[in-house]
């Protein structure tokens, strides 16, 4: 199994158009970017999109193109799954796997196209490809917002999606019970600031400690984190198992 970050940033991306501040600056500099956060899961040649950003051709073609068996949303905000229309006429169109109430916000809004809708009940398992899957309700307010355990023979790999670090109960005694080899987890900003729908980076990093993971990194970074922090993902990273 092989997991390919194809973005890191949140809602706006950096570098923020028109921003000149230091962080952007350097991006640009750089040649370096965060698209919107957004997952791509490889399994015995089969390829899963968790999120389907607005950045979401740019994506596939750094990525060299895969064919998308299925796709994955944790939301109904723009910048996780409005990237889905850039599948018209590029393949078949993947089936969608969300908890119910997403599925029906996200495919209203994207009525023009047909395609496969699964929805599952969070908390209970699925399996996908021989991956098994297990949405969990987070705290995203207002919006109804999932994230993702997978598990694959002896890995266990999370994905908190856009959250509070106060996440109900039973989603935070899965993620200790559940011994996370690694999470993916919101950071919008560094700390010192207070998002009220999103973790700043000291509430991500306690979060991450506090639930066991054994390594993680931040995604849905906006601009004002700058690029090189420690457990900060970054655009195309890959992981192995």
């Amino acid at each position: 199994m092989q997991i390919t970050l194809l973005g890191t940033g949140d809602a706006i991306g950096t570098p923020k158009v028109g921003c000149d501040c230091e962080n952007c600056q350097a991006m640009i500099a750089a040649g370096r970017s965060r698209l919107r956060t957004s997952l791509l899961v490889e399994t015995e040649g089969k390829h899963i999109l968790i999120e389907s950003s607005p950045d979401l051709r740019q994506q596939l073609l750094r990525a060299c193109s895969p064919q998308i068996d299925a796709v994955i949303w944790s939301h109904g905000h723009y910048d996780h799954f409005i990237g889905f229309g850039e599948f018209y006429r590029v393949q078949k169109i993947p089936p969608v796997y969300a908890a119910p109430n997403v599925i029906d916000y996200c495919s209203g809004y994207l009525h023009f196209l047909s395609f496969e809708k699964h929805p599952h009940p969070v908390y209970e398992p699925f399996d996908l490809f021989g991956l098994t899957f297990t949405f969990f309700e987070v705290n995203h307010p207002p919006v109804y917002t999932c994230g993702l355990l997978l598990e694959h023979d002896d890995v266990t790999i999370a994905y908190t999606s856009d959250t509070r670090e106060d996440i109900p109960d039973e989603s935070r005694d899965l993620l200790k019970e559940a011994d996370i080899d690694l999470l993916f987890l919101d950071a919008i900003a560094p700390a010192g600031y207070s998002i009220t729908k999103h973790m700043n980076y000291a509430e991500a990093v306690r979060f991450a400690r506090d639930v066991g993971a054994r390594d993680y990194r931040c995604v849905h970074m906006s601009h004002l984190v700058p690029p090189g922090m420690p457990h900060a993902g970054y655009d195309m990273e890959t992981f192995c198992w």
